[in-house]
């Protein structure tokens, strides 16, 4: 095997993207397809010793790996301005030519990528570039409004502040002068000064328009016409997408979801890891060499069928589970109606029909975890008891017999609202015989956009209004003896922006009900192959100078009556023997609000990346303020980069963007 370092690419505009290339011995001779991951995570470093795993693991199996610093990042020139931009994509469609093109490649290209890199596997896919065969796509989105890191059900996320820092430190950092030489800190200037603010560019589109229909391939599932395995974990922020994929694009497409957060699965930390690399090269194998291997064969989908578990464990115990197609006949969606308190299996009257009200403590959300897990002991949901003093809670009677259910659990409401903008948060829970709620799924919407995310309505004070909502995906079993519970709450902060000021909703139980989606048992679940266990192999000689730190707490200061969850979520500082290289990533992140008075909501994120390799070095420093009034949202943010102990760079911004039904 030869591995380049540092390969050139040419754009027709003349910027150059890196790529680092592992050719398997002989394709010069023979040439091979290859395996394409197009990311602006860093190739260098931060990255660099998965992928040392993941490619050197395919070139043992006859495929040749490229790894992209998209433009902008890492050693690649330019200035990379926003996610999934035209220029991005058409930068991809130039990558997989050239690919094709080179004398150790026999012209099939596959896809692989988490996140960005599964995201714009499905962007290019959908534009149908002749040298792209294959794609597997991990915990990705078909659709970059509703279902991504930004906005849920129209309600602003904090993983929209936390995502947008995350990459204005990543737009910050220098590439290698090892490796671009003496240009390297012209193109470290001509990213600080370009990259920009993307917090202000998201916070500005509140609502499904054009700017996130582009690259969301929900907007024409048929322009994706080759293979495609889709990805997920039930811990992720993204499992929802596989089923809709499965549902909705005719070419050959298969799924896997795990109880992993958002990570590869052969890294990940929750459920039964699987040694997802031998799985890849057998879709691999059967795409780009056409081998007849039978994974086209297999059952569409395959779930981790998830176990009670305590809601402080970090355990998620179960069992693997099959669907041949999905939709799958073998799931019926089963009614249960609520009543005062309860969820009842019968839909008898009960009279005069009840009013239940609703006004939730900001705290209600300080217990539910990440919208996006990545470290499974930290930042999973805690006890639900934790949340439930401040929500309408309904519970079924304890049940007589095991249920299991795969899909979107649905809740039907019929409520009215004391403000024009109000959100709704809905939580599934399986409540032990002890007591200890685990939450199952969830969904929050912006009643605003009960009927649409393109064109939001404000509320009628007073009127009623009946609003269907589809909860997370989610396979589970609830055990004999368990009871379900569903909680209903006007907030759920920090994991979404509340409503400009408290709400009160007005619900009427009795026209309201829970829909299930239970799964019957079928043959085909006792016979599934194993999928192995992970094998992280051809580790790349490191060294792991300080340990990682991850911290979640929440403090409530009695005295002030200020509650902040405080997180720390500092990596390894790790240092790269073969390159001489040091890198470390520390980040905080805090959110806070003072005597549950919505004009103190606080979001607020510092990040630190460094480098260094003998006397030189550089540092970068990015902070991030979300605060908000009842009209607007306010950012400020500074960016400062250090070359040694002199400061070469810093900027600040101060930004209103004006609400819009948010």
């Amino acid at each position: 095997m030869e591995v380049h370092e540092h390969v050139a690419i040419p754009m027709s505009d003349g910027c150059n993207l890196s790529a680092k290339v592992w050719i398997p011995a002989g394709a010069e001779e023979n040439p091979v397809p290859a395996v394409l991951e197009y990311i602006p995570y860093r190739k260098r470093d931060f990255k660099a010793v998965r992928d040392a795993q993941t490619y050197t693991y395919f070139a043992e199996h006859g495929y040749a790996g490229v790894r992209v610093d998209i433009r902008g990042s890492g050693e690649s020139e330019g200035v990379l301005r926003d996610e999934y931009l035209q220029q991005e994509l058409d930068d991809g469609l130039a990558v997989l030519r050239w690919i094709a093109s080179q004398t150790w490649c026999n012209g099939n290209v596959g896809m692989i990528g988490i996140s960005w890199g599964g995201f714009n596997g499905l962007q290019l896919a959908a534009l149908q570039p002749p040298e792209l065969k294959a794609v597997v796509s991990v915990a990705s989105s078909d659709n970059r409004y509703s279902d991504d890191v930004h906005y849920m059900g129209g309600n602003l996320l904090t993983d929209n502040l936390s995502w947008a820092s995350t990459m204005f430190a990543y737009n910050s950092c220098p590439p290698d002068p090892l490796l671009v030489g003496e240009k390297w800190k012209h193109m470290w200037l001509e990213r600080l000064e370009g990259s920009g603010l993307w917090l202000k560019k998201w916070l500005e589109h509140q609502r499904f328009d054009d700017y996130w229909k582009h690259g969301s391939v929900c907007q024409d599932y048929s322009s994706i016409q080759c293979p495609v395995y889709a990805v997920g974990g039930w811990a992720d922020g993204y499992s929802n997408t596989v089923f809709r994929l499965l549902e909705n694009i005719k070419a050959p497409a298969k799924g896997l979801i795990g109880a992993w957060g958002h990570k590869y699965p052969h890294h990940g930390e929750l459920g039964d890891t699987i040694d997802f690399l031998q799985e890849v090269v057998r879709w691999w194998d059967r795409w780009l060499k056409g081998i007849e291997n039978g994974i086209d064969e297999e059952p569409k989908l395959r779930v981790w069928m998830q176990d009670t578990v305590s809601p402080i464990s970090s355990a998620r115990p179960g069992h693997w589970v099959a669907e041949k197609e999905y939709p799958s006949d073998n799931i019926d969606s089963v009614s249960y109606f609520l009543k005062p308190g309860v969820i009842d299996k019968e839909n008898e009257p009960i009279g005069e029909t009840p009013e239940l009200t609703i006004q939730s403590p900001l705290s209600v959300g300080l217990f539910a975890g990440k919208w996006c897990s990545y470290a499974a002991d930290t930042d999973l949901p805690s006890d639900q008891r934790e949340e439930d003093g401040g929500a309408l809670v309904f519970d079924t009677p304890p049940l007589d017999e095991d249920l299991e259910i795969l899909g979107p659990p649905t809740v039907s409401i019929t409520l009215s609202s004391n403000k024009p903008i109000a959100t709704l948060a809905v939580r599934l829970c399986d409540v032990d015989s002890e007591g200890r709620s685990t939450r199952v799924s969830y969904g929050v919407l912006n009643l605003t956009h009960r009927e649409s995310d393109e064109e939001p309505k404000e509320l009628v004070v007073g009127k009623r209004y009946t609003i269907s909502m589809k909860l997370n995906h989610i396979a589970q079993r609830f055990p004999a003896g368990h009871r379900i519970r569903l909680s209903l709450s006007t907030s759920y902060w920090p994991l979404a922006w509340p409503a400009p000021e408290p709400v009160r909703l007005t619900i009427y139980p009795t026209e309201s009900d829970l829909e299930l989606p239970v799964r019957k048992a079928n043959g085909m679940d006792g016979d599934l192959n194993h999928l192995g266990t992970p094998r992280l192999e051809n580790d790349m000689a490191h060294s792991i100078l300080r340990p990682e730190v991850k911290e979640w707490q929440v403090i409530h200061n009695l005295r002030t009556n200020q509650v902040t969850l405080h997180v720390v979520n500092n990596d390894a500082q790790v240092k790269l023997h073969d390159i001489n290289w040091t890198m470390e990533k520390n980040v905080t992140e805090k959110y806070s609000y003072r005597s549950n008075n919505y004009s103190t909501l606080r979001g607020e994120v510092t990040s630190e990346r460094r480098f260094q390799r003998g006397d030189w070095s550089a540092f970068t420093k990015t902070h991030t303020v979300l605060t908000s009034t009842r009209t607007h949202f306010i950012v400020q943010a500074t960016l400062d980069a250090y070359h040694g102990d002199v400061r070469i760079f810093s900027k600040t911004w101060d930004e209103r963007i004006k609400r819009d039904l948010l």
